[in-house]
C-alpha cells in the first residue's frame, strides 16, 4: 500500500534512526496485539508476549535456537519451507517427518502417532501451507493440539499467510485451541500481510516464559529491525482501510483466472485456499514426466518459471506436482497459460 510506503519515508526523515527497543517499537507491539484481538480473538500482552523480528525467517531461527536442545525431536510436515530443516539441525534437533500428499494434504491420527514420542520437543506447523496452498482444517488443528497437550510439546506456528485466505475462509490460529495458549509460538509477517516481502518485518507471539527465551535468541541474531519500517507497519495495522478485504479478493480473482485458463487447456488444477500459489497435478494432466524435469523444460523452452513441489520434501517426495505463483498481472497469467499449453 502506498500509504505505508509514505509513512516509512516520513518516519525515516522525521523520527529516530537509532536502535529501537530490542523487542520492537511499543507502538508496533500494541498494533500487533490490537490486530490479532480484532481479527483472531487473541488477547496478547504487547509488553510481555510480542517480539518484533527482522522477518519471519528470523523469528523461526529464534524459536529453534531458543527452544531446541541437542537430541530433541522436532515434528515437521512435508512439503515444508526450505529453511526449517537446516535451522532445526543447526540447533541440534532431530527431525521427525510427516509426509502429506495431494489433493488434500492432510494428516491423521495414525500419522501423528508414528512421529510423536516422549522425546518430542517441538512441532512446526505452516498454515496456510506453502507450497500446497491449503488451509489446515479445524479438525486437524484440534487433533494436533491434542497431541501437543498429551506429549507436552510446544508448537511453532508459521502463520505468515494468515491474511491471504480465500473463499470466505477465516484463519484460525492453533494458539486458540484448548491447552495451546501457553505452549504456542505464533509467527506472523508484515511483508506477507502487506505484499511488501522486502521489508522483512515479522512478529513472534508467545506466553511470557516462551517469549523471554525467544527474546534472548533474537537479541543475538539481529537485535532489532529498522524503526521506520516498524512505524509504517504499526500505521498499517492500526488503519488498514479496506486493504485486508481488497488484497485477498484481488488475489482470489488472479487465482481463479489462472486456474480457469489452465483447466481450459487440459491441466488438472489442485485447490488453493490461501497463499500466492496454485498447483498442477501433472499425472492427472496426462504428463508422464516428473515435476523437476517438466519445470526445467517449461523454463528453458517456454520461459515459464515454476517450482517442482518435490523440492519441498526431504525424503520420499511427491514428484508429480508443480507450483505456480498467481500474484501476477493478468497478461502475465494469460501468457503463462499459453506457454504451458505448448509445453504440455
Amino acid at each position: 500500500p502506498i500509504a505505508l510506503r509514505r509513512k516509512a519515508g516520513e518516519a525515516l526523515i522525521e523520527d529516530s534512526n537509532q536502535y529501537p527497543p530490542m523487542r520492537g517499537l511499543p507502538q508496533l507491539r500494541q498494533a500487533v496485539a490490537g490486530w490479532y484481538a480484532r481479527t483472531q480473538g487473541l488477547d496478547l500482552d504487547p509488553d510481555r508476549e510480542i517480539i518484533v523480528t527482522s522477518g519471519a525467517t528470523e523469528a523461526l531461527a529464534a524459536a529453534f535456537l531458543s527452544l531446541i536442545s541437542p537430541g530433541d525431536e522436532v515434528v515437521l510436515f512435508q512439503p515444508l519451507y526450505d529453511a526449517y530443516l537446516p535451522m532445526v539441525r543447526r540447533a541440534g534437533g532431530v527431525p521427525r517427518l510427516v509426509r502429506l500428499t495431494p489433493p488434500h494434504w492432510r494428516f491423521d491420527r495414525a500419522m501423528l502417532e508414528a512421529v510423536f514420542s516422549e522425546k518430542t520437543r517441538l512441532v512446526v506447523l505452516n498454515s496456510p501451507l506453502n507450497p500446497a496452498g491449503v488451509v489446515t482444517p479445524d479438525e486437524d488443528l484440534a487433533l494436533l493440539a491434542e497431541f501437543c497437550v498429551r506429549f507436552d510439546v510446544t508448537a511453532v506456528c508459521d502463520e505468515v499467510w494468515e491474511a491471504v485466505v480465500f473463499d470466505g475462509r477465516a484463519h484460525r490460529p492453533l494458539m486458540t485451541f484448548p491447552g495451546m495458549r501457553e505452549r504456542t509460538v505464533k509467527i506472523g509477517s508484515a511483508g506477507k500481510m502487506f505484499g511488501m516481502t522486502g521489508w522483512k518485518v515479522g512478529f513472534l507471539c508467545a506466553a511470557p516464559p516462551l517469549a523471554k527465551a525467544l527474546a534472548g535468541a533474537h537479541q543475538f541474531l539481529t537485535f532489532t529491525t529498522p524503526p521506520n519500517l516498524q512505524a509504517a507497519v504499526a500505521f498499517g495495522l492500526e488503519d488498514p482501510g479496506d486493504w485486508f478485504e481488497t488484497m485477498p479478493a484481488g488475489l482470489q480473482r488472479s487465482r481463479d483466472r489462472l486456474a480457469a485458463g489452465l483447466r481450459d487447456v487440459g491441466f488438472s488444477v489442485l485447490g488453493s485456499g490461501g497463499t500466492y500459489f496454485l498447483n498442477i497435478d501433472l499425472t492427472a494432466s496426462g504428463i508422464d514426466q516428473p515435476d523437476r524435469a517438466f519445470a526445467l523444460r517449461a523454463v528453458r523452452e517456454h520461459g515459464v518459471a515454476a517450482i517442482p513441489v518435490s523440492a519441498f520434501y526431504a525424503e520420499d517426495p511427491v514428484t508429480n506436482v508443480l507450483r505456480l505463483c498467481f500474484a501476477k498481472a493478468d497478461d502475465v497469467l494469460d501468457a503463462a497459460v499459453e506457454r504451458l499449453a505448448r509445453a504440455k
